[in-house]
């Protein structure tokens, strides 16, 4: 066992910035925030319905347009868009009777600056175990 100090992600954080996945262990809240978003993301359903937000031209999406790509009810479809909304991913307007949807380009930023090692930077080398 190694008596290693941790830096916890999250925490000390006085310019709001915070490093990478791979710079330091996750504070708890920082955690269950991202498995959350991580959640969201984890359906093929949605995944695909993130994807056709985000490469829409104009930026945003009538749910007429998306329902009609899937062999689902509506209310399903509304059922994941809502689940996308919540987590962060996406933000949705009402117009008249259809909602539209566009992508929140502030929330995969982040995931993407999580997940990615510092420029330069290796990988920690693994710990050796005992024989």
């Amino acid at each position: 066992m190694s008596n290693q100090e941790f830096v916890v992600l999250g925490q000390d954080d006085p310019d709001g910035c915070r490093p990478g996945l791979l710079a330091a262990p996750l504070a708890e809240d920082q955690a269950v925030e991202l498995a959350r978003v991580f959640k969201a993301l984890g359906d093929p359903v949605r995944l695909r319905l993130l994807s056709m937000i985000a490469s829409r031209a104009g930026g945003e999406v009538c749910v007429c347009d998306l329902t009609p790509a899937f062999d689902l009810s509506q209310p399903t479809i509304s059922h994941h868009l809502k689940l996308l909304r919540e987590a962060g991913l996406i933000a949705s307007e009402r117009r008249g009777t259809w909602v539209y949807y566009r992508l929140l380009p502030e929330m995969t930023d982040r995931l993407a600056s999580i997940l990615t090692r510092p420029a330069g930077q290796p990988l920690p080398e693994p710990a050796e175990t005992p024989s």
